[in-house]
């Protein structure tokens, strides 16, 4: 009863606003993983946030010394107190998760915890890299996947996802009088800061825009072309991908405007989407 109770509070706390798209994919998870997908996806949401709860950057430092603690905790059968902490180490006992990609996720988290810009493209894959393909990498060793062909489609998939987060955080980032591109894009097509943070409608944008979107578009490609060499029972790991491709198609319908508020409402047909990619035993 006490572990249904802690499932219900992680995931009223950290999916029904802060990941929807992930709350929607984690209720067609088949029972035996989804608490262990459930809590390292709200792993990764405490890591996230952590700098924007936080009014410096030590305090942060302090939040991300905890949970790398934490993790050396689990790893000696010792977790802490706290609901996540929790829920994770059962993951961690059941599943063998593999360290590495847990302390890799928490010190990048920890690295970036200043909001500076990108400085280049690559720049941003290897975050993409060392973040949401690390929760892949873990999500798959749930599933009992441990497959090179699998981590490599995985890989494509988190790079995707993370050019596709940094294209959908640009307003709310500009709203905070933010910009997180990466630099040389804005140098190649002569794009200021202070024109994004007004939100203009400008060309030179939508191309900074594009040339993201577009590499992202190549990532899920990658990913996709990898479909037969993936063992079947690791597919639905990978339907993060689902909402990736169709947020990209929206965006080019829209001419790569980013300000316009249709980029920015929920998919009503995303549960059908997943729901059918499920079904068909894809990504």
């Amino acid at each position: 009863m006490f572990k249904l109770v802690r499932i219900a509070y992680i995931v009223i706390k950290y999916f029904r606003k802060q990941d929807y798209e992930n709350y929607l994919w984690l209720l067609l998870l088949p029972e035996n993983v989804r608490s262990s997908v459930t809590a390292l996806r709200a792993f990764n949401i405490e890591l996230a946030t952590v700098k924007d709860v936080v009014s410096t950057q030590e305090i942060g430092k302090m939040r991300m010394h905890f949970w790398k603690e934490s993790l050396n905790d689990m790893y000696q059968r010792n977790p802490p107190h706290h609901p996540v902490a929790e829920e994770l180490y059962e993951a961690i006992q059941k599943h063998n998760l593999s360290k590495q990609w847990l302390l890799r996720l928490v010190e990048e988290r920890e690295r970036t915890l200043e909001d500076r810009p990108f400085s280049s493209l690559e720049e941003v894959e290897t975050y993409a890299e060392k973040t949401a393909s690390s929760i892949l990498y873990l999500t798959l060793e749930i599933f009992g996947v441990r497959d090179i062909h699998a981590d490599h489609a995985a890989s494509h998939v988190g790079k995707a996802q993370g050019l596709t987060t940094l294209i959908r955080s640009v307003p709310y980032h500009a709203a905070r009088r933010k910009v997180l591109l990466p630099q040389d894009l804005l140098i190649t097509h002569n794009v200021s800061q202070e024109s994004i943070i007004r939100g203009r409608d400008e060309q030179a944008i939508k191309e900074v825009i594009y040339d993201l979107a577009s590499h992202a578009h190549s990532h899920v490609l990658k990913a996709r072309s990898l479909k037969k060499s993936v063992p079947q029972e690791g597919s639905p790991a990978l339907l993060a991908l689902t909402p990736i491709d169709r947020y990209l198609t929206r965006l080019q319908k829209l001419n790569f405007d980013l300000f316009n508020p249709v980029s920015q409402r929920r998919d009503a047909f995303l549960p059908w989407a997943l729901w059918w990619k499920k079904l068909q035993r894809t990504y």
